[in-house]
């Protein structure tokens, strides 16, 4: 390896924010916090949102985190317009159905009236 181009790799501690889970690894974080650890040294830490203790694939759990308003930005964005454009364009095609039959029967009326 050449010398002065690695980033440091030392251990890191990675905490769970949304549970007490916490593991000790080797990383190249960074971090100005330090935790101690069960064996008495004080070691970085590093918080994270999501982890296998907090995630619903791995708790089987249906958890809703939501750290920055993504599922509200998706339901405005695709969920609700979808819907509210489906019902529109249904009840444009049972209109269209309504007046239709309607115009034919004017038709054939006016033309027996006429051929008589």
């Amino acid at each position: 390896m050449k010398p002065d181009i690695h980033p440091e790799y030392d251990f890191v501690v990675f905490k769970d924010s949304s549970s007490d889970f916490s593991f000790l690894t080797r990383s190249t974080k960074k971090s100005e916090e330090s935790i101690k650890w069960k064996d008495g040294k004080k070691y970085p830490l590093v918080l994270l949102e999501i982890t296998s203790a907090s995630h619903p694939f791995f708790t089987g759990k249906q958890q809703l985190i939501d750290s920055a308003g993504r599922v509200e930005k998706f339901m405005r964005k695709y969920g609700l317009q979808e819907k509210d454009e489906a019902k529109k364009v249904e009840e444009k095609k049972a209109d269209k159905n309504k007046s239709e039959p309607a115009v034919a029967e004017e038709s054939k009326e006016a033309h027996t009236a006429a051929s008589s």
